[in-house]
């Protein structure tokens, strides 16, 4: 268990890194950081940094030295690094949820393997593998890597009568999983934390809508039905649970049906603080980034009820230039990242906005 005034090492200098370090000051702990980039945002907010190389062994070391625990921003952290600092220091979460939710082949045969529902999918390693899958599941379908695709990227859709071939070109002829398309209602997501011990505490279900691949908006409460709502809340246990995951992490869930057909179907896990649990900052008891440091403190989780309706709106490139306007917006709560170019595409901040209740 860490005491105030011990040091969380964060991989990752992004906005996400950023926020868990800010949480930790805020309880005490200090934060040190290791990222390539060395206009990191979180930089900014740390005790401390070390700009290298997530394969780089010697400034890992260092970084291991200077650290009582090690968490991270982002699920593409090399395993090799991971497994190279929990031989040094407590990782949380483990290289477990690492190895499972970054391939994703290897994750919805994992959600599978838990009798839990997810999209039709079969695994692609070449041409013939594709026509094989196509031939099982059907089409349309997406066409997806394996590892490394977030936001829309590394993803094609495949409707029916097109080229196969070129879809696999398109994708970098490497490996791959074609997923059947699902017709659903909407998309939504569960972020909640568990602690070493079993503890575990969930957020509201969060209804998510996207633009060009991107997180718009995430509103809470989602319009789900209470049936739904402890649905969500029993795959992350069960999911949290089967991975021994320690620290907070979101399911992105399909809703599909409505009325007694409504139900949900897992699309990934997010081995991480989450995008759509930004509401949280300003709209529930205690926000995603201080309950994930105190999972990974070893400390007792916070509250995560909601304080009211709240919706999460993404500052996306250009957007950010609207910060004045936003400030002065009752009701509106914004959240920079510190990043100096609003370049296309880029998340650059967020705003909060709360119809009812007091934030974090």
């Amino acid at each position: 268990m860490l005491a105030p005034g011990d040091t969380i090492g964060i991989l990752g200098g992004g906005q996400l890194g950023r926020m868990i370090a800010l949480a930790a000051a805020r309880l005490g702990l200090k934060s040190f950081i290791l990222c390539p980039d060395k206009d990191s945002p979180a930089f900014q907010v740390s005790a401390g940094h070390i700009c290298a190389a997530y394969d780089d062994f010697a400034a890992l070391e260092a970084f291991a030295r200077q650290v009582d625990v090690v968490t991270y921003e982002f699920e593409n952290v090399p395993l090799a690094t991971a497994e190279f600092l929990a031989a040094r220091r407590p990782l949380a979460p483990g290289a477990k949820a690492l190895a499972t939710t970054q391939d994703r082949l290897a994750e919805k045969s994992f959600v599978r393997a838990l009798g839990i529902e997810t999209a039709p999918f079969a695994p692609v390693d070449d041409l013939a593998s594709l026509e094989a899958a196509v031939a099982a599941i059907g089409l349309p379908a997406v066409l997806k890597t394996r590892r490394f695709g977030y936001d829309g990227k590394g993803q094609v859709i495949v409707r029916p009568g097109e080229d196969l071939t070129a879809a696999w070109h398109a994708l970098g002829r490497q490996p791959a999983i074609l997923e059947g398309f699902v017709r659903f209602e909407a998309e939504v997501s569960i972020v909640a934390a568990r602690r070493a011990d079993d503890a575990f505490a969930a957020y509201d279900v969060t209804r998510n809508v996207h633009r060009e691949h991107i997180l718009h908006t995430s509103t809470v409460p989602a319009g789900v039905s209470p049936e739904t709502e402890r649905a969500a809340r029993s795959i992350a246990c069960a999911i949290s649970g089967a991975l021994e995951y320690v620290g907070v992490f979101a399911v992105e869930l399909f809703l599909v049906g409505r009325g007694a057909a409504e139900r949900v179907l897992v699309n990934e896990i997010a081995p991480r603080v989450h995008n759509s649990g930004h509401w949280t900052q300003d709209g529930a008891a205690t926000c995603q980034f201080e309950q994930h440091v105190r999972a990974i403190a070893g400390w007792p989780l916070g509250d995560p009820a909601r304080l009211g309706p709240a919706q999460m709106t993404n500052l996306i490139g250009e957007d950010v230039h609207a910060w004045h306007k936003i400030l002065a917006e009752p009701g509106a709560r914004l959240h920079l990242y510190g990043k100096d170019e609003a370049r296309a595409g880029r998340k650059m901040g967020h705003v909060n906005r709360l119809r009812d209740g007091e934030g974090c």
